[in-house]
């Protein structure tokens, strides 16, 4: 992620709807979980199951008419957010709504946040699929209906609920801990990953999280060491950058692997882990098995 994409941090967990700027920095006034299953998005979700294009698009506002926003700055109509949720031939979803209430600002209005995975079968296979969305419903002539989602792109990793978890510590001494990985990889026979990145990254957030996964954090551990270099706002930590280098231009989160001597043995250069939100489960196996030590 390029710090231009600051605000991809942000649209992973909060949905931008007029009032609801205060909501996505995460102010009181937000609505917090609704212990109660709102009818209306249970009845969206149903119908994503069965694929009933039909039933679905009769749930969207036409006066009104719907806004769909997908990622930072695409737009479908009705039709189209239809065509999607229904092609993806979901054989089940898994809910987890974040946030969920009336707006206090806006009676007679419903709003969600959640994060879907999704079984699905897309291009002939069986995938599983991560979305974060947030909707707006408003009751029109005693019908809800959903006047406005947001929602992000779909992910093969699963996408983290915010990015206020501390990964790159502002305070490290980056150059103390890869001496300690290292004399700690060779006492283990473990290489050691260093991962450069910023905690306002959404894409290093997902990273991580992937790094936890049970399919893949058994292969991390039995073979790296893994250190967490913050760059800032590519203003911090740049000699190690140019020591493993690694291009801050081509965007964070940026790898390079060392082996227990130091000596470096792959080092990102084209970008590869900036999109990490693009990367499936079995890009991130086949890197390590790659670079394991034999």
């Amino acid at each position: 992620m390029k710090s231009a994409e600051l605000r991809w941090a942000v649209l992973a967990a909060m949905l931008f709807v007029g009032s609801l700027h205060s909501f996505a920095q995460g102010a009181t006034s937000a609505p917090s979980k609704d212990d109660k299953p709102f009818a209306p998005f249970e009845q969206w979700k149903d119908l994503v199951l069965k694929g009933d294009a039909t039933g679905l698009k009769a749930l969207y506002s036409t006066n009104p008419v719907a806004q769909i926003k997908v990622g930072s700055d695409g737009e479908l109509d009705i039709s189209g957010d239809v065509r999607f949720w229904t092609g993806l031939k979901a054989s089940s979803i898994k809910i987890d709504v974040l946030q969920s209430g009336i707006p206090q600002v806006q009676p007679g209005a419903y709003q969600i946040l959640f994060r879907a995975e999704i079984h699905a079968r897309t291009d002939g296979r069986e995938q599983t699929l991560y979305i974060t969305e947030g909707q707006l419903w408003k009751q029109q002539d005693e019908q809800w209906r959903l006047v406005l989602a947001k929602r992000t792109q779909p992910s093969l990793l699963e996408q983290p609920a915010s990015n206020k978890k501390n990964i790159y510590p502002s305070g490290a001494n980056a150059h103390a801990e890869i001496k300690q990985a290292l004399d700690k990889g060779g006492k283990e026979h473990k290489r050691v990953l260093v991962v450069f990145g910023a905690n306002w990254c959404y894409d290093c957030h997902v990273l991580d999280l992937a790094f936890e996964r049970p399919d893949i954090a058994p292969l991390v551990a039995a073979n790296f060491e893994v250190v967490h270099v913050d760059v800032g706002q590519g203003d911090k930590n740049q000699d190690l950058m140019k020591d493993c280098d690694v291009p801050m231009d081509h965007g964070i989160p940026a790898i390079a692997v060392l082996d227990s001597s130091g000596k470096l043995l792959y080092s990102q250069k084209n970008g590869e882990f900036e999109k990490a939100r693009a990367l499936g489960p079995e890009d991130l196996v086949k890197f390590l098995n790659q670079w394991k030590p034999s």
